[in-house]
């Protein structure tokens, strides 16, 4: 992936893009005052460069029964690099896990758990990340409600704006 200078009308396009995946280019360039061929011409310059890596849909975790998340700060035992390597492995095994961290301070990782119910956090954590190979404390926090979830970086702020 080579880093490409990106002007204002590129993080502008990021920006819209970020929120509405599914917008058209001819909607994109009228959004960011372009013409529709330079506009897609820069679409496509982002993508091949890896800044856009790619396009989804939010899934509603609740609407598809997946009712509880938690964070799990997790510390590992040693710090060689093959206990890393193995447990960095099983996590990326793990589906339970949608996002993993590793941090600085007294824990080593983060992880993003979502599951069904409590019952499923139960089997995960005593099955799976208990019995991992290298993991010396675990402390986990559940998710009440959702303050803010914005799914888009800051670009307006790169911009000066």
């Amino acid at each position: 992936m080579a880093d490409i200078p990106l002007d204002r009308t590129d993080l502008r396009m990021l920006d819209v893009l970020q929120r509405e995946g599914r917008i058209t280019n001819a909607e994109l360039a009228a959004r960011v005052n372009l013409s529709p061929s330079p506009c897609l011409r820069r679409l496509q310059r982002l993508e091949a460069a890896g800044v856009i890596a790619g396009y989804a849909a939010q899934v509603d975790p609740k609407a598809v029964g997946l009712g509880l998340q938690a964070f799990v700060r997790v510390q590992l035992q040693k710090h060689d690099s093959a206990t890393v390597e193995t447990f960095v492995q099983q996590v990326n095994a793990w589906g339970e896990v949608v996002d993993c961290y590793a941090l600085t301070g007294d824990m080593d990782y983060l992880l993003h758990v979502v599951v069904a119910d409590l019952d499923h956090f139960s089997r995960f954590l005593l099955d799976k990340l208990l019995n991992a190979a290298g993991v010396a404390d675990v402390n986990s926090s559940f998710v009440l409600r959702t303050v803010k979830h914005a799914g888009a970086l800051p670009l307006a702020q790169l911009a000066g704006g």
